[in-house]
């Protein structure tokens, strides 16, 4: 049984965190260094963005945690530190800052940077800001954590599970940020899990892995893959399990909690994407298999077009069955079903393909809440996926015109 319970990265024994204002952004009203610490080592894993521009953080993170190991992850917002000629220069000084005060090897720092791209990044502002962000590492430090990786975000996203392994009972927690710049093809955003389960290094990154194609793949805001994002995870064992080490009952719970946390996250991610009034969810069934179900769902939630409409109220149905047409899946638009559904009930608009009459006022009633669910059934199988988005609304355009001031 999964529970979920109150907190984040510092839900698991033996993490705490810290985050603080160092200088790094303009203005002060925002922390802008994170820090997240295990008092022992932990096993590691990540997945990283596809986009050939990669953040010189990445390139760092990925050389220290190859060997399956780290123990601490700092993350600074405000800049992107990509696209720099010293860049990993930077990156490869911010481990070495925080490793020599918190008394660990630099290449056990796991690095994240989010921000501005093509802005030199100041190492100054991170070195006078060390002392002070060590000292305040706690177990009640996660939310000013949460708050230092936030960039557009207007909500902190944390969220944290218990659970339990060869019956000892073992948590797993995490933050994210991300709020533009999201779309499928991990990652696209920044997301820090940790978690006192005792698992292997190769099972954990089989566990992340395999997790990011059905939650953090189906997920997008705005159809941008960012330069510098990446999914973390580190497994410190303190929980006293036996470690996972291959398939069986124990990693099956294991992957469970990792899904229920990742969901949780994507839907909190897409619910504040730039400019977002609604959550939306394409929840596609029938399907000849998973994958014409996951194609055919991440090209629903990414259509301009039926985002527009969804931020208007508008059960503009044919848009839905548009963004089917183009995706490329292989299916017969003729057995197509399509439905909205949100807190107010269920609208069906279409049958086999074409439209059935429905109430205007209903259909108003039920688009104008704050969560939209698409139902899509394909009628051609037994697979389904779910991908995650929002509404495309004029402060999207608003915030991204002036991103950099």
């Amino acid at each position: 049984m999964i529970k979920q319970i109150e907190g984040g990265v510092c839900a698991a024994k033996g993490f705490t965190a810290s985050g603080i204002y160092c200088g790094i952004r303009k203005k002060n009203n925002k922390n802008d260094l994170a820090l997240i610490f295990s008092k022992v080592p932990a096993h590691a894993a990540a997945v990283y963005t596809t986009n050939l521009v990669k953040g010189a953080p990445l390139t760092v993170t990925k050389n220290h945690i190859a060997d399956g190991i780290a123990q601490a992850v700092l993350c600074n917002s405000g800049n992107a530190n990509t696209c720099n000629s010293d860049g990993i220069e930077i990156a490869e000084k911010m481990s070495s800052l925080a490793a020599e005060k918190l008394g660990i090897s630099k290449d056990d720092m796991v690095i994240a940077s989010t921000g501005v791209i093509g802005q030199k990044l100041n190492i100054t502002p991170i070195a006078n800001g060390m002392d002070k962000l060590v000292s305040l590492l706690s177990e009640t430090g996660e939310d000013e954590a949460a708050k230092a990786i936030m960039t557009t975000d207007t909500v902190m996203k944390k969220v944290a599970v218990e659970f339990e392994i060869d019956g000892k009972t073992c948590r797993m927690g995490g933050i994210a940020k991300g709020s533009g710049m999201i779309h499928p093809n991990m990652a696209t955003m920044l997301v820090f899990l940790t978690t006192d389960a005792a698992i292997s290094a190769a099972m954990l990154q089989k566990a992340l892995s395999h997790d990011v194609q059905k939650t953090f793949n189906m997920l997008s805001v705005d159809g941008d893959t960012s330069t510098n994002d990446m999914v973390t995870i580190l497994a410190n064992g303190l929980a006293g399990n036996g470690e996972i080490t291959e398939e069986g009952p124990a990693f099956d719970t294991f992957m469970k909690a990792l899904n229920t946390i990742t969901i949780a996250l994507c839907r909190s991610i897409a619910g504040d994407g730039e400019g977002a009034t609604k959550l939306l969810e394409c929840d596609v069934t029938g399907a000849a298999d998973e994958k014409t179900a996951a194609v055919v769902a991440k090209s629903v939630i990414t259509s301009s077009l039926l985002k527009a409409a969804m931020f208007g109220a508008d059960a503009n149905w044919g848009r839905v069955l548009c963004a089917i047409g183009y995706s490329g899946a292989d299916l017969d638009v003729n057995k197509v079903d399509v439905a909205f559904k949100s807190a107010k009930g269920i609208l069906p608009v279409c049958k086999n393909g074409a439209g059935v009459d429905f109430s205007e006022e209903f259909a108003k009633e039920v688009l104008l809440e704050k969560e939209i669910t698409i139902l899509v059934e394909l009628n051609s199988g037994s697979a389904g996926a779910t991908a995650w988005g929002c509404d495309l609304t004029y402060d999207y355009v608003k915030i991204n015109g002036d991103y950099r001031s």
